[in-house]
């Protein structure tokens, strides 16, 4: 079994953890009704995409 021989200092153990925080999800805005959305998806709100209805959305 492999056992450190060795102390991995905080700092070491900080620099390899940079890279693990997770990303915000990027969002845009979509043309016909300018609600935030994410990018290349359907709009949630209105059922449009590239410039085309694509779903029907009830109004609550």
């Amino acid at each position: 079994m492999a056992v450190p021989k060795h102390k991995i200092s905080k700092s070491r153990r900080g620099l390899r953890r940079s890279h693990d925080a997770i990303a915000a999800s990027s969002l845009s805005t979509c043309p016909n009704c300018q609600e935030s959305k994410q990018p290349h998806r359907v709009c949630m709100k209105c059922g449009w995409y590239k410039d085309r209805e694509v779903l029907t959305v009830d109004d609550e």
